[in-house]
């Protein structure tokens, strides 16, 4: 099985990718590991010593200005974890979870945090036993960290509360570490604090959503390529030298995407036939421009999350001359504009495929095509209602692209009263990704009907190859009863899986 290694400078996104989602083990570099022990000589120093340090012996935000006596710190450390683990509502996804551990393992390797390597090595310990803290929906406001998520995992880590293990059983979490030999950790000064303190939550989520937008924005290339094809368009708006001169980097790697699927197509550039056009409407003639803006978005989105990847998140931090001081580094603003950011690209994308559909299915725009693509106009509705949901997915997307970031509410009694709400803003981005999904599904599944109902055999080989596998999955078929109940789920299965990708990919060679 892959292993991870943690050294004290960061982690890179394909590290989440295999921690999160595939299960990759966790080890502690030998430099990490003498990085954290120096950390934690520095915090026994400082505690040691009768002057009132943030974190170590005092109490934490608003209650700050409390001195805490040594004989008190262990329960002060410990009931931080208590108090902090507040969340409400459902529970998180298993791989939102083991992204928020592994970040925030990230960041105790890079000697900054001052716990004790036990800490760190417990938690290594968790995401290697496949133990899974119960992490809810609601409990960050993205500033101090995402406390409540963070606080979750830390109460497992301490053996207390309930998690699920690795065959997905909820139980006990002192029984569970106890099944994998795993000895509850017993915290000590500035350890609850550092285990809390973190963007970890929103970054984990930041990782993934850029990973799976990636493929459907290359996904969304060959749906757009189909319904071009089905449409008669012409694929001259797609030549290089057009996007040469108007240098976004995302809209020429789209315009190349769509090229290669439309290669060797018989249908294409027939615009001037039995209904004349000047030109294919915007959803078809523009789908690089708007593909590629959101490309370039999902670049940015990863240059900020490999600067977080990089970063050391706590507060306070061990600096390297051994100084210990309060920052406000866990303020969640550069991650939660990222995410708001994709959010709005990713409701212009859906709503520009949804245009795209549309005109499939109308009789008056579609060049010759049936009636909502119907086996017989009127006996059936055909693709009518697939549009209806397309078109409520959308509307969603829209609602969810408005900005969780610009909002702010005041808590700790005003000592936290800016914070950045970008675990809102990863939340519904994940509901946005997924909806995202859903709609090129529609898209896949209208465009595969129409290309179907068109010469067959002057398809482009690729475009060949994407409905063959479409049809063999059960997504696309020859007509008939088969459209009467378009199984929908199916196609997004289809789609979510990256199968149109691999498809395409067997003819064009690979897509960007």
């Amino acid at each position: 099985m892959h292993t991870v290694v943690l050294g004290t400078s960061g982690v890179t996104a394909e590290d989440v990718l295999a921690v999160a989602r595939g299960a990759a083990r966790v080890a502690l570099s030998e430099d990490a590991l003498t990085a954290v022990a120096a950390s934690r000589a520095v915090i026994d120093d400082l505690a040691a010593r009768p002057d009132p340090v943030y974190g170590v012996s005092t109490g934490f935000g608003a209650l700050a200005v409390r001195h805490i006596s040594p004989d008190l710190r262990a329960r002060l450390q410990r009931n931080i974890v208590r108090s902090h683990a507040a969340g409400m509502g459902p529970y998180v996804e298993r791989e939102v979870v083991r992204a928020l551990m592994f970040l925030r393992l990230k960041t105790l390797a890079s000697g900054h945090t001052g716990v004790r390597p036990v800490v760190a090595e417990t938690m290594a310990a968790l995401l290697n036993a496949g133990i899974t803290p119960l992490v809810h929906e609601y409990g960050s406001l993205g500033c101090s960290g995402d406390l409540a998520p963070l606080s979750h995992c830390a109460l497992t880590l301490m053996g207390e509360g309930d998690a699920e293990g690795p065959d997905g059983t909820v139980a006990p979490a002192a029984d569970l570490l106890a099944a994998h030999g795993i000895t509850p950790v017993a915290l000590r000064e500035k350890e609850g604090l550092a285990l809390l303190n973190g963007t970890d939550g929103m970054l984990g989520m930041l990782v993934m959503a850029c990973a799976d937008l990636t493929r459907l924005y290359t996904c969304a290339d060959i749906t757009a390529a189909l319904s071009l094809e089905a449409l008669l368009g012409t694929d001259k708006v797609l030549a290089p030298e057009l996007h040469t001169i108007r240098p976004h980097p995302g809209q020429a790697a789209a315009a190349a995407n769509m090229r290669k699927v439309l290669a060797g197509s018989g249908l294409t550039g027939h615009h001037q036939d039995d209904a004349p056009r000047v030109q294919d409407a915007y959803s078809i003639r523009c789908a690089p421009q708007v593909a590629g803006a959101g490309r370039d978005t999902i670049g940015h989105a990863r240059l900020v999350a490999d600067r977080e990847l990089a970063a050391a998140v706590d507060n306070p931090v061990v600096l390297p001359d051994g100084r210990v001081e309060s920052n406000g580094n866990f303020h969640g603003a550069p991650v939660a504009y990222a995410l708001d950011f994709l959010a709005v690209a990713a409701a212009d994308l859906g709503s520009i495929a949804e245009r795209r559909t549309d005109r499939l299915l109308d009789k008056n725009r579609s060049h010759g095509l049936p009636a909502f693509l119907a086996d017989d106009p009127g006996v059936d509705s055909g693709l009518m209602i697939a549009q209806y949901t397309q078109a409520a997915l959308v509307s969603e997307m829209k609602r969810l692209a408005a900005p969780a970031s610009v909002d702010s509410i005041p808590s700790s009694a005003m000592q936290e009263d800016h914070v950045s709400m970008g675990w809102s803003a990863a939340r519904k981005l994940r509901t946005a990704v997924d909806n995202l999904a859903r709609i090129l599904a529609v898209e896949l599944y209208a465009a595969a009907r129409a290309v179907e109902l068109r010469d067959g055999d002057r398809l482009s080989p690729a475009t060949r190859a994407v409905v063959d596998a479409a049809r063999a999955a059960g997504v696309a078929g020859p007509g008939g009863d088969r459209f009467l109940a378009p199984d929908l789920e199916r196609a997004y299965a289809f789609v979510r899986s990256g199968a149109p990708i691999t498809a395409a990919e067997t003819v064009t060679g690979p897509l960007d």
